[in-house]
């Protein structure tokens, strides 16, 4: 048997340096800008490279830290990655819900959020919670008139039943910076809000140990159109403001730091979100040994993850459930404490059994066949992963300063500094979006042209929004502008007119007309347009004929730059002469000659570089569509 030492086998291969790599690299691009080509320039404000080193894991304090050690990048575990699936139940109806909370039990869900507002005596507590066994089943509250009352009647079912209080695991979502943010005002004053504070901490500390009072809302920053670095800056905002608050009412620190959850969104940025979480880990702790904590266990972090809803989309929903899952991934590996994956539907219609089931299984696949609760924190020591959460928490800590020296969260939330900071966020999105530098599959890349959605809807798309006294932050979901295209499309059709068709007059160079064709089927399916493609036309009579035998209301050309010189003005000047109205379009932008055929009767280009959804829009008016 061969005992070589492992080791010696790196030395028949020498090391090579960073220095050597850029060369290498910089002889391969041949001349082309390296930033350009190959750094990665993040919405969240930091650069990533093409490729890290061990070397850039050197200053990076934390990495000496095991999992469940201080700071707690690593998680709050040791043992195992096991994390709790909540499932949130959102019907006010008691009785719907406890057959829902009842179903999603037995189907494997170990925690439900509940929606108390119609709860307002013990009676209808009793007959929500009917069933449920608290001593194996957390209970989050995600909805309440009153969180004082709701807990009153939580903590007399606890004790009518006798059930062990050590064993009670859940939360009230009482978060009334989240309220301003979502309604523009606090529902009377910041003063009585810590007042209602007070009264849920003392509550809890006394008979609920194992609960939690607060719950900051950063999921909501997320679903409004902030970057991942802001949602982590205003979610430790908030939070620094329910301590600061409290401790001034004399609240320990520790009592308060063992109260407050974060709730953070997870998005489809898979390695981001992951590197998201273990840096909110390390800035929490930062804040925490700013207050001078007695315990440790003060330090620890507890993060609920549930997928994002801005990212969603209603057409071709399945592909929903790929978002959710590698969503659900990143959460899992970034450890979070308790996940919720959202049904895949649930943007257009009022989510079922299967749906709702599939949620579920997605985290129970995680578990029982991925084995993503087995290993702690694997991302650990990836000089990627580390560089992530290193840059996440250095630049989301920098805004975090800047709003604590602007005077805090509740001051930057009335002068408008947080929802302007999230709404210039979302604004770029939507450009990005809009030039498919954000690419929404089944919405605006790779269509399914089949498809119809106004038959399956239940939920309507617009949104009425109240005026308040200061600015709110909105939800939105970045595919809706296109949607509304979409939709328009289908309202048209259902009104007994023809559906807007595209002929594609492919001619030439073979590869590049069908490079072409392909393009411009995607861009023009987007709107639901019939599209009607062709091999190749031998000549532009041939090609023309077949197009004013097709009755469509749009040509789009599809050959080589080199080709439409010649061909693009014949086929424009015989399509006019008998069809004036139809619109011609060139696939591609060859600069040099786009005046000259602008000028012979070409209306239109479409390339890489055009808004989509702007064109779009602009055809839809053109066809009397919208």
């Amino acid at each position: 048997m061969d005992h070589t030492d492992p080791a010696s086998l790196f030395s028949e291969f020498p090391s090579v340096s960073t220095l050597s790599w850029e060369e290498k690299i910089n002889a391969d691009l041949k001349g082309a800008d390296y930033d350009k080509k190959l750094v990665w320039k993040t919405a969240e404000g930091f650069n990533i490279k093409p490729y890290y080193r061990s070397e850039d894991l050197h200053g990076l304090e934390y990495l000496r830290s095991m999992p469940g050690e201080s700071p707690f990048v690593r998680g709050n575990k040791r043992e195992n990655n096991s994390w709790i699936i909540r499932e949130d139940i959102h019907v006010s109806d008691i009785a719907k819900a406890n057959q829902l909370a009842l179903d999603a039990i037995a189907r494997g869900a170990d925690h439900i959020g509940l929606n108390a507002s119609e709860v307002t005596m013990h009676k209808q507590m009793n007959e929500l919670l009917a069933g449920i066994n608290l001593s194996k089943t957390g209970i989050s509250f995600i909805s309440s008139r009153s969180y004082q009352l709701t807990l009153e009647l939580f903590i007399y079912e606890v004790d009518h039943r006798r059930e062990p209080v050590e064993k009670i695991l859940g939360s009230m979502n009482f978060d009334p910076i989240g309220y301003f943010l979502g309604h523009g005002d606090f529902q009377v004053n910041w003063t009585h809000n810590l007042e209602e504070a007070v009264y849920l901490l003392n509550t809890i500390d006394k008979r609920l140990p194992r609960f939690r009072a607060i719950t900051v809302n950063g999921h909501l920053f997320q679903d409004a159109g902030s970057s991942l670095v802001q949602e982590l800056a205003f979610s430790l905002s908030s939070a620094n403001e329910y301590m600061a608050g409290l401790t001034d009412k004399g609240f320990p620190v520790d009592t308060i730091g063992q109260r407050i959850m974060f709730s953070l969104g997870i998005g489809s940025n898979y390695f981001l979100e992951m590197a998201k979480l273990r840096a909110m880990r390390l800035l929490w702790a930062s804040v925490i040994k700013k207050y001078k904590p007695l315990q440790e266990e003060s330090l620890k972090t507890f993060i609920h993850a549930t997928s994002a809803r801005w990212n969603k989309t209603i057409y071709d929903p399945y592909v929903n459930m790929l978002r959710t899952t590698t969503e659900g991934m990143s959460a899992a590996l970034g450890n979070a404490d308790s996940i919720t994956i959202q049904p895949f539907d649930e943007a257009f219609r009022h989510s079922g059994d299967f749906s709702s089931r599939i949620a579920r299984n997605q985290q129970l696949v995680l578990k029982g066949e991925a084995y993503f609760d087995k290993v702690i924190d694997p991302a650990a020591g990836s000089y990627y992963v580390e560089n992530l959460t290193h840059s996440i928490a250095h630049h989301a800590w920098d805004l975090f300063c800047q709003v604590e020296e602007k005077g805090g969260m509740v001051e930057c939330m009335k002068t408008g500094f947080i929802q302007d900071q999230v709404t210039a966020t979302r604004h770029q999105k939507e450009i990005d979006i809009a030039h498919r530098r954000i690419v929404l599959l089944g919405t605006n890349q790779y269509p399914n042209r089949e498809e119809t959605l106004l038959d399956k809807m239940e939920k309507s798309q617009e949104q009425v929004h109240s005026e308040a006294p200061f600015k709110k932050l909105i939800p939105f979901r970045i595919s809706q502008e296109f949607e509304k295209v979409r939709l328009a499309t289908e309202t048209y059709i259902g009104k007994g007119n023809k559906c807007p068709a595209v002929f594609l007059l492919t001619m030439g160079n073979l590869a590049m007309l069908r490079a072409r064709a392909g393009f411009a089927a995607n861009f023009f399916g987007c709107a639901g347009y019939r599209i009607i493609d062709n091999p190749g036309f031998n000549s532009v009579q041939e090609g023309v004929d077949a197009a004013i035998e097709s009755n469509c209301e749009i040509v789009v050309i599809c050959s080589s730059d080199e080709e439409y010189k010649a061909i693009a003005p014949e086929i424009a000047a015989n399509l006019k002469r008998i069809l004036p109205e139809i619109h011609i379009v060139v696939a591609g932008y060859p600069v040099e000659i786009m005046d000259f055929l602008s000028s012979a009767g070409v209306d239109d280009f479409i390339h890489i570089r055009t808004n989509l959804l702007e064109t779009l829009q602009k055809y839809q008016r053109l066809l009397n569509i919208l």
